[in-house]
């Protein structure tokens, strides 16, 4: 078939090639990408509600991108449109959404600013962190199998959502919190720096729910606890996963135990997902 010339003969070439070569029709290849787009809307928003002092929109919009990150890879994977492109887009959509509008957040419902140019260097320092773990994740996936390499984006920005929206359903118990603006600032730093760690933290990817009775009893019984206290458990669950990592390798470090490295292969072009 002779190359085509005019941008429409282009245009109509591809799709022809994408169809001989089954590939997934045009609105399905798109489909990854517009989840991804709306992962960017919530950190985006986000971003704006924390400039207008509503800690908790903005805590939920952080939430609804990281279940928009979720899917878009797996959608990517399911209709086989995964690209390059898709990759990088991912990459940059969840440096805002996972880098910048959980900083942001912390940064307002926390008061940083009182504490001036430490507040926002620290606030800043998670977004850095972010930006650099993203980075490595597209260039080196992880050692080893089953595992992400640092604290995962995502988690990241998760554990500075829910603990803003905890916080604030404690207020609404009557339950008044004074915590310091440095405290808040250093948790925010620390939280940061796990992300570009080495320490091994789990990413799920191998539970098979079909053939494990036990782990779809606890996930049955972690959905009811997020639909009767959402709040409560979402907090629960971000604390318990970051705590996760360190205490595991610490136990490893003891018990002088050793997980199987990942084998050694190409970085596959794929459309994002957990970062």
């Amino acid at each position: 078939m002779d190359e085509p010339e005019t941008p429409i003969e282009k245009h109509h070439f591809r799709r022809l090639r994408r169809s001989e070569h089954g590939g997934p029709p045009l609105g399905l290849f798109v489909l990854p990408h517009l989840v991804t787009t709306a992962g960017l809307f919530f950190g985006f928003y986000a971003i704006v509600q924390a400039f207008n002092g509503r800690p908790d929109q903005a805590a939920r919009a952080i939430i609804l991108a990281a279940v928009a990150d979720a899917i878009d890879g797996r959608l990517a994977r399911l209709t086989h449109s995964t690209s390059r492109f898709g990759l990088e887009y991912d990459s940059i959509a969840d440096t805002v959404s996972f880098g910048v509008a959980p900083a942001m957040l912390a940064f307002s419902a926390g008061h940083l600013q009182v504490i001036g140019r430490t507040g926002w260097v620290l606030a800043f320092l998670f977004t850095a962190c972010a930006a650099l773990r993203l980075a490595r994740f597209n260039v080196a996936p992880g050692r080893y199998r089953g595992r992400f390499e640092g604290l995962p984006s995502p988690a990241a920005a998760g554990m500075v959502a829910t603990t803003v929206l905890f916080v604030g359903f404690l207020r609404k118990l009557g339950v008044e919190l004074s915590v310091h603006e440095g405290f808040v600032a250093a948790g925010t730093a620390i939280v940061g720096l796990l992300m570009v760690t080495a320490i091994p933290y789990r990413n799920f990817k191998e539970i098979d729910l079909r053939h494990s009775y036990g782990t779809m009893v606890a996930m049955v019984f972690a959905i009811a606890l997020v639909i009767v206290q959402w709040r409560v458990t979402l907090f629960v669950i971000f604390v318990a996963y970051c705590f996760s990592g360190p205490v595991e390798w610490l136990w490893r470090r003891r018990t002088g135990r050793v997980l199987e490295r990942s084998e050694p292969k190409p970085q596959p072009a794929e459309h994002g997902g957990q970062t």
